[in-house]
Parts: C-alpha cells; sequence; structure tokens
C-alpha cells in the first residue's frame, strides 16, 4: 500500500519558539547518524484516534531530518476489525469469550497484509495488536522491529494476550505509554508518552471571533458554563456516564454539555454507542451531542477553549490525549483515574481525578465553587504538558531508540 497522507509540513524551527532552540539542535544532532536510514511505521487506521493522529504529525518532522520514513495502513475488512475491537476491548480488561475463528480472522488478515506491505526498512514500527503477526515476514537479523502498544495492558483477557505475547516476543522491544502497561517479557520494555503537535490546528491559537462563531454554529451559550468531553464515541471513553455526571452538576449550576466525537476506521462500535448516548441525552436542548469528522480539527480547538471544564470520563484509557490537549490549551480537566491519565492529571496540582460518576460531578461542582483553583490547576497543566507531552519529545525518543537498536544496545 502506499504511503499515507500526512498533514500539511510545518518547519522544525517553528517550534523553537515552543521548546527552545536547545531541543531543535538536540534533534537534529541525534537524527545525524541516522540520514537516510528507512523507517516503516505500520497501523490500522489512517483516520481517527490517537495513533493516525500522532504518526499524521511525527512523519512529516521525521522527514524534515532526513530519516526515510514512510507510514503504511494495514488493509482489512469488516470481520477482521469486529474481531481487534473485541481484542481492544478484552486487551483492557473487559469481558470476552475468544472463539478459534477469531484467531483464524486475525491471522489471515496478517498474512495478505505481509503479502502486500514492504517491511523492509532498517526500522519497523508495529502499532498495538492489529498488525502484530506481521513480525512472521522478518527475515532472520535484517532488520530492527518494535512493537508499540498504545492500550493499557495492566489487566488483559489472558486468552487474547497468550495469543498476542507469542508474536510480541519476537520484537526486538516493546514500548508502552505507562510502566502499569508494561508486561513479563523476554524483550526490552521502553516508556513512550503519547505527544500532541504544539502547531497543528487542533492546538494552535485560535482568534476569538472564530471561537464564538463556532459556538453560535452549534447553538452553545458563552455565558453559561460549559462542560466538554472531546472523544470517539466509545464505550470505553463512557459519554453516557458524562451524561449521568451533568445531570448531577445541573442541580447546582445552569451548565451546558457537550459530547463532540467521531469515529475511527477500525471501531465498528461507534455508530452503536451514538445511538445509546442520543437515547441517555432525552433532547436535552442543554446536551449537544455534535459528531465531527476527523478534517475539524480547529473546531476541537474551539470547543476546547471555549470551555470551562474538560472531562475525560474513560473507564479504561491507554493514554487520553485530550487531556493533555486541554491542558496545552490551560484548561481545568476532570478525568478518571485509569491507565495513562493519571502521568497528565497530577491529582490536585495540574487536574483533578476521580472514580466514579458521582465523583467526577463533585469534582466538576467544586472547580465551578472554586474558579480561581480551576485557572491555576490549567496553568500548571499547560507545563506539565510543554516538559512532558509535545511531539518534539517524542521525536527525541524515537531517535534515541533507533540509536541504541543501530548500536546493539
Amino acid at each position: 500500500m502506499s504511503e499515507v497522507l500526512t498533514a500539511s509540513r510545518i518547519p522544525l524551527e517553528n517550534y523553537a519558539e515552543v521548546v527552545g532552540a536547545g531541543e531543535i539542535e538536540e534533534l537534529r544532532a541525534l537524527a545525524k547518524p541516522l540520514r537516510g536510514r528507512s523507517i516503516e511505521m505500520i497501523n490500522s487506521t489512517a483516520v481517527g484516534g490517537g495513533v493516525a493522529e500522532i504518526l499524521n504529525r511525527l512523519v512529516p518532522l521525521a522527514e524534515e531530518l532526513d530519516l526515510g520514513i514512510r507510514w503504511d495502513v494495514m488493509k482489512g475488512a469488516e470481520e477482521f476489525f469486529d474481531v481487534t475491537k473485541s481484542f481492544h476491548n478484552a486487551l483492557h480488561g473487559e469481558p470476552y469469550h475468544a472463539k478459534p475463528k477469531d484467531f483464524e480472522i486475525f491471522l489471515s488478515y496478517n498474512e495478505q497484509n505481509r503479502a502486500t506491505l514492504p517491511l523492509d526498512a532498517e526500522f519497523v514500527v508495529i502499532h498495538d495488536p492489529q498488525p502484530a503477526a506481521l513480525i512472521d515476514a522478518r527475515k532472520p537479523s535484517s532488520n530492527h522491529w518494535v512493537w508499540r502498544c498504545h492500550i493499557d495492558l495492566s489487566h488483559p483477557n489472558r486468552a487474547v494476550w497468550d495469543f498476542l505475547e507469542k508474536f510480541v516476543t519476537r520484537y526486538d522491544g516493546a514500548m508502552f505509554s505507562s510502566p502499569e502497561f508494561s508486561r513479563q517479557l523476554s524483550i526490552p520494555q521502553y516508556l513512550f508518552y503519547p505527544a500532541i503537535d504544539p502547531l497543528s490546528e487542533k492546538n494552535c491559537p485560535l482568534d476569538s471571533e472564530f471561537i464564538e462563531q463556532v459556538l453560535r454554529r452549534y447553538q452553545i451559550d458563552p455565558q453559561r458554563p460549559i462542560l466538554t468531553q472531546i472523544s470517539r464515541f466509545d464505550r470505553l471513553k463512557d459519554p453516557v456516564g458524562v451524561i449521568r455526571a451533568y445531570r448531577i452538576v445541573k442541580r447546582y449550576f445552569d451548565c451546558q454539555l457537550v459530547l463532540a466525537g467521531g469515529s475511527a476506521s477500525d471501531d465498528p462500535e461507534g455508530a452503536l454507542v451514538l445511538k445509546d448516548v442520543l437515547r441517555a441525552a432525552e433532547q436535552d436542548p442543554d446536551i449537544k451531542i455534535l459528531e465531527l469528522p476527523a478534517w475539524a480539527p480547529l473546531e476541537v480547538n474551539a470547543l476546547q477553549r471555549a470551555s470551562t471544564i474538560v472531562v475525560q470520563k474513560s473507564l479504561r484509557e491507554g493514554f487520553g490525549l485530550t487531556v493533555s490537549e486541554a491542558l496545552w490549551k490551560k484548561k481545568p480537566v476532570v478525568a478518571s483515574a485509569v491507565g495513562g491519565i493519571p502521568s497528565q492529571i497530577i491529582h490536585k496540582h495540574t487536574g483533578l481525578l476521580a472514580h466514579s460518576v458521582e465523583g467526577t460531578a463533585y469534582q466538576i461542582r467544586f472547580l465551578l465553587s472554586h474558579p480561581q483553583i480551576a485557572a491555576k490547576l490549567g496553568e500548571n497543566g499547560h507545563e506539565h504538558v510543554k516538559e512532558n507531552f509535545l511531539i518534539t519529545q517524542k521525536l527525541k525518543r524515537y531517535l534515541a531508540l533507533f540509536l541504541m537498536l543501530d548500536r546493539g544496545l
């Protein structure tokens, strides 16, 4: 398959305004020994979800450093993505009874993709479970393969993980978004935080007129508190739970709720979850349910910047880039204490953590009652993201990893 069409290029030098010139020089120095070396990134979707979004920003920056990088997306029919969505939920700890046919479908589509993808780069990075079995295409001692897992593996379904582990242990290393996700593996494991691009359309500064225009378009009142969750319509993001928390808060504050998101091409459950959300909203005029396409980053940016409080009430979460996005915009965030979220939300310092619908509602009420504390959390959160979760830092970690692999360290 041909390379994925990535975002328009932003010169690397532009990031010096955000991270400092020294950081850019360090990137160039790390990349120098890798110039011209071939890198192949492979995942299961070009649109929707955090992985595609990261690669969309990472690949152009790597190209500017003269790396021979390409991004390929594996092909699959509906039956494959039904199975891998079930695997995804099971690896997050959801109940699942694995059937032999599920594993056969998984292996069949991986075999088909081995016949069509290049898989000959010096460094091959396989993202998440869907393409994990592509490792069968690796020739002995020919190149370096690493597996990048973006999901929470702290309590995986045993049958699904035992099946995948046979492939994972054949890689040169595995990368996880949190120390809690690591497994007992015979290969090296690395901590790799996901990241946002501060200069992308989703995160760049916006003028107030555009923000007001977006609010008018979706009939959102800027004079009343706005609670927002930006996420795919996915059961593990618990949008129905967000509605329940909003209803509790509504007893005390005349607020509005915005649930904005879309779907990923490798997630067949989105339409069903959206129906449940619409049913739970019960035609409340103060609940705005917005299906936004992946090409509406400016609208997402505007909604986050207009929000009084951003919520991320996930039941399971690999990381939750929407948390970093909101913190970057200096917004107070109330989020579930699950997965990679506590790496971003340091309780009572960069945001507030919750463990239930009632807890989420309580924390939202607290912040609405204490706007000065809310503002301070937003300021702290912005600095935390700047230090840890920007795309330049992620690129630096990849460069360091490739150098380590190349030198057999």
